[in-house]
């Protein structure tokens, strides 16, 4: 979800928070405020569930032996999970070619969390590396959707054959682009509205987690870029490998399927009471450690430090225990915000690798209910549009 749209979040939640108190007693008394569930799905069958919503095979181009894939950042501010999932993912996946770029030379700005990490390379240095364009593009949600030279070049790689992937608020930049007229797509559940309105000409769907047309896919929140980046791991090299790999991620029996209950997602008193109360107490906010090393596995790491990062209780920072940048597992450059003993946070998480990377959401969400409450983890699940809380 985008910066800006968080902030317009708390903003409201903050200003109609009285209301929400009133409300909620009135909706106690009537005994009707239950709040919309997260549903937890039943357990998934070994094979995953798949529908007719399966992506199109991979075609090769170019002589290519494996997909040019290209996941692509504005510095400024991008999100976390949305960026560094598909390249971990498909990384793991040994199935594809995956270069993490910016707009710009430098750092890339995470969100929620205030990460940053180096880019492999800018996009006009990959121009000129593979000036015949990739295969598929990774579009995350950015801060500066409208940005100018990130829109010319997703329109840019769009028009030499690449599939576009616009991951949860990344449709915006899709729409800004152009790419989604006439076309179905969906988005996070906080923009829907908005995306109706602005783009009436886009067929936007609800009831599936990601949705492909023409050579064109999008998806829904935060939770939808591990599902869609299995998705592609089985367009490009069958489903055999896709399970072996969410098996291998600690995923075993994971279902991928776009089917989503689109409806359960919405605001309710209790998320605005939760917000609002949250952000009021500010003297209860903490800054949380979380370990970090050469070798971390990125997403484990980012799961943690997104899901710490969207309560409106904590702020997590990535420790490492000397200065200097760290690889992660499948090559992203990172820089820690704190070194041990330089101002680190006075409370420190589990290394991420302590858990398997696909399971890190559910420990994260779990340790969130155990700090803050099992409202401000439904709230979390609720932003992330996660169906399994």
């Amino acid at each position: 979800m985008r910066l800006f749209q968080t902030t317009l979040i708390l903003l409201f939640a903050l200003g109609t928070l009285a209301g929400a108190q009133a409300g909620a007693q009135a909706q106690s008394a009537s005994g009707t405020g239950a709040a919309p569930g997260l549903v937890r799905p039943s357990a998934a069958a070994e094979a995953p569930q798949q529908t007719a919503e399966r992506l199109s095979p991979y075609r090769p181009r170019h002589g290519r032996s494996k997909p040019l894939v290209a996941i692509v950042a504005e510095n400024y501010y991008t999100e976390l999970t949305d960026y560094v999932l598909p390249y971990g993912v498909l990384s793991a996946a040994g199935v594809a070619e995956v270069q993490a770029l910016a707009t710009q030379p430098g750092p890339i700005r995470m969100f929620p969390a205030p990460m940053n990490v180096e880019p492999q390379a800018t996009t006009a240095r990959f121009d000129q590396e593979h000036p015949e364009g990739a295969d598929y593009v990774i579009v995350p949600a950015v801060h500066k959707d409208d940005d100018p030279a990130l829109l010319a070049w997703v329109k840019s790689q769009a028009a030499k054959g690449a599939t576009i992937v616009g991951v949860c608020d990344g449709v915006w930049v899709l729409a800004r682009a152009g790419l989604l007229d006439g076309r179905r797509a969906t988005g996070h559940w906080y923009s829907r509205d908005d995306l109706r309105k602005k783009f009436p000409q886009v067929q936007w769907q609800q009831h599936l987690r990601y949705v492909e047309d023409r050579r064109v896919i999008t998806t829904t929140g935060v939770s939808a870029t591990i599902p869609v980046s299995l998705a592609l791991v089985e367009a490009i090299a069958g489903t055999e490998r896709a399970t072996q790999l969410a098996r291998e991620l600690g995923g075993a029996g994971m279902a991928w399927s776009a089917q989503h209950p689109g409806e359960r997602f919405q605001m309710s008193w209790k998320h605005k009471l939760t917000i609002g109360g949250n952000a009021i107490a500010f003297w209860s906010h903490e800054d949380v450690g979380i370990p970090v090393d050469q070798g971390v596995d990125e997403i484990a790491l980012a799961l943690k430090a997104e899901v710490y990062s969207a309560t409106y209780r904590s702020t997590a920072l990535t420790v490492a225990p000397r200065p200097g940048t760290i690889r992660s597992r499948r090559g992203l450059t990172l820089i820690p915000d704190r070194v041990v003993g330089a101002d680190a946070p006075r409370r420190m998480l589990s290394a991420p690798d302590a858990v398997e990377p696909l399971l890190a959401l559910d420990q994260a969400l779990k340790g969130i209910a155990a700090d803050y409450g099992p409202r401000t983890a439904a709230w979390v699940a609720l932003q992330m549009e996660y169906p399994g809380y």
